[in-house]
């Protein structure tokens, strides 16, 4: 492909079971890099059927590996894709497009969150899925932060944002929505301890309702029914539950 060369980076952790439909999509892409977390399923030999270079390690946290990953790619333009997620024909084009473009920039991609093959279009925010993110920016216009979920992100050039969205398999169901709270609470209390902020359980409270009543009302979860309930119960228990295991595990 003539023009910037554009870098596809994806970031797993035992996901044999998604990341062969995932790397499938990239194509449209000049490399294809994968980070491999501390795999002990099949990952490693599903990501060197597709990638270009494959990196595996360990590391203690999200923000961690994901440079690690920006580091290895060779590209002028970098585009992040999680095993769970996957690039359209659409997208695709959209990408390559915006790569045309001059930088340096970062760019905001929609995202098409699916639950039980299910899409669910309303009620998302941080820290429970996103309805939008930035996936795609200029080599040095974008860095993680050290937290072990849901780092923080530093950004730099100009801001921009594409129409077609990455599509986001939230998990087959309910069971999977509530092991994804249990583990993205787990490593957050583990960030609360580290940094000597467990916060107070009151705290804890205040903010279960503030996020539910963001995700239900102010976002519109309610027009999702049953399942924009739980999308704002989870988004409310994530920082409850976090608080919890701070400071009554060990």
């Amino acid at each position: 492909m003539s023009g910037p060369r554009l870098s596809a980076l994806v970031v797993a952790r035992d996901a044999a079971p998604q990341l062969a439909e995932c790397l499938a999509t990239l194509g449209f892409a000049d490399e294809v890099a994968v980070v491999l977390d501390r795999c002990a399923d099949g990952t490693a030999a599903v990501a060197r059927g597709f990638a270009d270079t494959v990196i595996e390690g360990a590391w203690e946290s999200q923000g961690g590996r994901r440079n690690r990953g920006i580091d290895a790619c060779t590209g002028d333009w970098i585009v992040e894709v999680d095993a769970d997620e996957r690039v359209t024909v659409a997208l695709a084009a959209a990408l390559r497009r915006a790569v045309a473009l001059p930088g340096p920039a970062h760019v905001v991609v929609p995202f098409d969150n699916y639950v039980a093959g299910r899409l669910v279009r309303h009620g998302w925010g941080a820290p429970w899925g996103v309805a939008s993110t930035v996936r795609l920016f200029t080599r040095g216009c974008k860095r993680w932060g050290p937290e072990r979920v849901h780092p923080t992100v530093v950004l730099s050039g100009e801001r921009r944002r594409l129409d077609a969205p990455m599509v986001h398999l939230m998990g087959a169901g309910v069971s999977d929505l509530i092991r994804r709270l249990d583990r993205y609470s787990t490593a957050r209390a583990t960030d609360l301890r580290d940094r000597g902020a467990v916060g107070t359980l009151p705290g804890g409270v205040r903010r279960f309702f503030s996020r539910f009543l963001k995700c239900y009302v102010t976002r519109r979860g309610y027009r999702e029914g049953a399942m924009g309930f739980l999308n704002a119960l989870c988004a409310g228990l994530f920082p409850l539950l976090a608080h919890l295991k701070a400071r009554l595990d060990r």
